[in-house]
């Protein structure tokens, strides 16, 4: 994955592909209220369901039991009497049956309701009451209904009374009382997960502003700080403030030294420096006086003061960019004509430039020498490791829909035909002092290791990035690409936005606000020599 797509795939984690810390959390509190809610109403439906059972139970055992003792004294009295008058004279009875002489040939069943007659009792509690001579009471379907059935033996077996409940009733109930349930779960969960996101927020603060500040340091704001106050209360978050706020200083202070350094050593170098180069100018007048080897040592020092004096002009540059003290220029500029105009002035008049037509007559608002200069980089780097660019691209890129923190941006691509870069070193070749697999050798021709590093500085300083990818043709090599923010003359929010865009610089960058159009004079007379530099 190069530098663009792993940009790309950190800019776009907002599509769900990861689940953020405040969702963890309103998903964990809601899966716990879940497992609340379904405990609790698993627990109140069984023990309502069992409170309802038994007490009908016990209230359908009292009544059997009662009206068994009304039907023994009716067959005391007469035995051969009507029994479908006496059970239907029975009061609060539900479905009773009478067996007479169970057993024998004298067998009488009598039913007020065939349905729910003896023929519908289970053989089980027929055989305890009637064999066994004892009550029993049992639950079961008939029907398609829970029935409940309560069996008494009468005096001297002659006889067994037995009477049919229904509890459709209390099944209807509890169907309702647990849908009832499954709502108010739901309910309570969806409430649950909406709270616990919502309370996440506050929760969560001190470590988003612990993650804010982070981002900040790691952009360049060296002097952001935490308040210790805030947080001093807070046992657990205290000591992270305050390492926090130790560390930044430590690599605030790191930095500044670090920079300080390269800054004294740079211009301490350069007063030697243009010693040896007027030294060298006055002994290449007399070059023809001098023998062939003195001839070749002269060339070689040359080579070398040459690439020692760039060295220590790019090392300049670099601790400005360090140290913030940094200028951004803005001009009106014709984009097309710029880039035509900088290939051809430094000596690549041979490259095409291919761009979309709709960028013929576009103007872009840029520092004008930081662009040039970082297509110069871009053309030398080709020219040195790569046998030189083969194409220049100017495109248009419009924002994603999809992707809210898309752009309208401008890209300039060179292509080479060299070996090209690998994956692994596509993000580290933008790095200071860094040139790729010809890092420690020597040559006339070979760069310093600052000129792809100095390219993303510019850029960056712009609102702007640069990457390495292969070529888009498929064929072999390299494309090296800048992608600047498409503003126009017109952006009346230009300069906020490019200020905004270099976090690291925010403190002392200053915007010109001078506009100047690129005249044809300029485009005729080439660009100047120091524009390159």
């Amino acid at each position: 994955m190069n530098a663009e797509d792993q940009e790309d795939a950190a800019r776009l984690h907002w599509r769900g592909s990861q689940i953020g810390l405040r969702a963890r959390i309103a998903v964990a509190v809601a899966l716990v209220t879940l497992l609340l809610s379904v405990v609790l109403s698993l627990v109140t439906l069984t023990v309502t369901r069992r409170t309802l059972i038994d007490q009908r139970e016990e209230s359908v055992t009292r009544r059997t039991l009662a009206n068994a003792q009304t039907v023994q004294g009716a067959l005391a009295v007469d035995s051969t009497g009507d029994l479908q008058t006496v059970l239907s004279s029975l009061a609060d009875a539900s479905k009773p049956s009478l067996i007479i002489d169970p057993g024998t040939d004298r067998s009488v069943t009598v039913s007020l309701d065939p349905t729910f007659g003896v023929e519908a009792l289970p053989r089980l509690l027929k055989d305890r009451v009637v064999e066994q001579n004892a009550s029993g009471l049992m639950r079961f379907r008939g029907e398609g209904q829970p029935l409940v059935a309560v069996g008494v033996p009468l005096a001297d077996r002659r006889a067994a009374y037995f009477e049919i409940y229904r509890l459709d009733d209390i099944d209807n109930g509890l169907r309702t009382l647990g849908i009832t349930l499954v709502v108010a779960t739901a309910l309570t969960t969806i409430a649950a997960a909406a709270l616990g996101y919502w309370a996440s927020r506050y929760t969560l603060r001190p470590i988003t502003r612990i993650g804010e500040a982070a981002e900040s340091v790691a952009l360049g704001q060296l002097d952001t700080r935490i308040d210790y106050a805030d947080y001093a209360h807070d046992h657990d978050l205290a000591p992270l403030v305050a390492n926090f706020n130790e560390m930044v200083s430590a690599l605030e202070e790191r930095i500044d030294r670090d920079a300080r350094f390269a800054s004294d050593v740079s211009h301490e170098l350069r007063s030697p420096l243009t010693t040896l180069n007027a030294g060298l100018q006055v002994l290449d007048n007399n070059r023809d006086d001098m023998p062939e080897r003195a001839q070749q040592a002269l060339d070689l020092l040359s080579a070398d003061v040459e690439r020692f004096t760039q060295l220590v002009e790019d090392l300049l540059e670099i601790s400005r960019f360090d140290a913030g003290a940094v200028r951004l220029e803005l001009d009106d500029v014709a984009l097309i004509p710029l880039v035509t105009s900088t290939v051809r002035n430094l000596g690549f008049g041979d490259v095409p430039v291919e761009s979309d037509p709709e960028l013929a007559e576009t103007v872009l608002a840029c520092d004008k020498r930081r662009v040039v200069r970082i297509l110069a980089n871009y053309l030398n780097n080709a020219e040195k490791y790569a046998d030189g660019p083969t194409g220049v691209f100017v495109e248009r890129h419009d924002p994603d829909p999809d992707n809210p923190f898309d752009e309208t941006t401008v890209r300039i691509g060179v292509e080479d035909a060299g070996p090209g870069v690998p994956e692994a070193e596509r993000t580290r070749i933008f790095d200071r002092f860094n040139r790729g697999d010809q890092g420690g050798s020597r040559g006339a021709d070979i760069g310093v290791g600052l000129g792809l590093a100095l390219a993303a500085e510019h850029a960056r300083l712009q609102g702007g990035r640069v990457w390495v990818e292969d070529r888009h043709d498929g064929g072999q090599g390299a494309r090296f690409v800048v992608e600047l923010p498409l503003l126009g003359p017109d952006d009346e929010e230009a300069e906020e936005d490019l200020s905004a865009a270099t976090p690291e610089a925010a403190s002392a960058l200053t915007l010109t606000g001078e506009h100047r159009a690129l005249t044809p004079e300029d485009l005729a007379g080439g660009l100047r020599p120091e524009e390159l530099r």
